[in-house]
């Protein structure tokens, strides 16, 4: 049996396997992303949630524990994006990933620069905008995803986005062992990216009494979608918190945000200025309405306080479905050798079917 799944993606992203790690924020750190790509699949640094000052820090923490190729990801409205862009030129990082946002002169300067542009989308139509702006690879992410998701499950929004762009598609949403990858690779994506199964990896770290209540879920139904949290589909681990959000009405919602998004600057160090300037900016170049943008402050508050502090009762839990199939921590080299393991099996066994039809043929010709 062949250890070897080259595809195009492993051929751009310099990986062995067609394996990615999400940028998860506060989730994908240096130790991740290393594990990751020492196993021999491609890891995404969590920029968007680095505080300024220690983006650089983090990427040099992963060239030392890594010989191996890398990204980070950034969104357009954070106020460090245009550092993030520079920090990845100037330290010849394979990748950035985002979502809607960067301009084409941005991804023109990153491309001319060798870094690859891989941005994360939910629809064809975001697929084929992606491509004209320059993307080289674009990762489409099912309904069966953790955090901000849409309602097309994968199976269907996969073959779409095929049919729709000519660049490598890497797919991702419910994905979880070699089964899925054998799938995806049927399907003809050039590989699975996948953040809620490295989130639960020995490596992860998200703090024990968080990871042991992603572990206990047991019904994908207990990981579903709500716009409870910042006015837009999410899914996440149903918990009493989320309940509690839920039952807020429009008045405590809106004294919540105000109070949310007041800790969120002081913790992040911003002026009323800035962060009315984001605000704006949420507002012009993500279509968000007045309400959603207010409510937006609440997600990073809430989830750092589940997943970095590990209070999963005093926050929310980001989650795609898959956690509900994964039943154990492991590390990071085993999960990848176990999935590149699965994955051959099934496709071994795949191309024996089609080998024995075709000797049934030749033998009753």
């Amino acid at each position: 049996m062949s250890k070897t799944l080259a595809t195009p993606l492993t051929d751009l992203l310099g990986c062995r396997y067609p394996i990615v790690q999400t940028a998860m924020g506060w989730v994908a750190d240096a130790k991740l992303v290393a594990a990751t790509c020492n196993a021999g699949g491609f890891g995404f640094l969590a920029g968007a949630t680095l505080d300024p000052e220690h983006v650089e820090t983090e990427i040099l923490r992963v060239k030392l524990l890594t010989d191996r190729p890398f990204g980070i990801n950034f969104h357009m409205f954070q106020p460090n994006a245009a550092q993030i862009v520079e920090l990845a030129i100037e330290h010849k990082l394979r990748a950035v990933s985002y979502g809607r946002g960067p301009d084409a002169q941005t991804i023109r300067r990153l491309k001319d620069a060798g870094v690859l542009c891989m941005p994360t989308v939910g629809a064809p139509k975001h697929a084929a905008k992606a491509v004209e702006l320059g993307a080289d690879i674009v990762t489409v992410q099912g309904a069966e995803g953790g955090g901000h998701t849409g309602s097309v499950p994968t199976t269907l929004l996969l073959p779409k986005v095929l049919d729709t762009v000519k660049v490598p598609v890497v797919a991702a949403g419910g994905f979880f062992d070699g089964r899925g990858l054998a799938a995806a690779l049927a399907y003809g994506a050039a590989g699975i990216a996948m953040g809620t199964r490295f989130l639960m990896t020995a490596e992860s770290p998200v703090p024990r009494t968080t990871l042991e209540r992603y572990v206990a879920v047991g019904d994908p139904a207990q990981i579903r979608v709500s716009d409870a949290l910042d006015g837009l589909p999410q899914r996440m681990i149903d918990n009493p918190y989320l309940l509690r959000l839920e039952h807020f009405g429009p008045l405590r919602r809106t004294l919540f945000a105000l109070r949310t998004a007041d800790a969120w600057r002081k913790q992040n160090g911003l002026r009323a200025g800035q962060m009315l300037g984001l605000a704006l900016k949420a507002l012009r170049e993500h279509d968000y309405t007045a309400s959603q943008t207010l409510m937006a402050a609440n997600a990073p508050f809430l989830i750092q306080r589940a997943i970095v502090e590990g209070k999963p009762d005093e926050g929310v839990l980001p989650s795609g479905q898959a956690a509900a199939m994964i039943g154990a921590i492991e590390p990071c080299d085993a999960l990848i050798a176990r999935i590149v393991d699965e994955a051959i099996a099934r496709l071994d066994a795949i191309a024996a079917l089609r080998a024995g039809a075709s000797a049934a043929a030749e033998q009753a010709a």
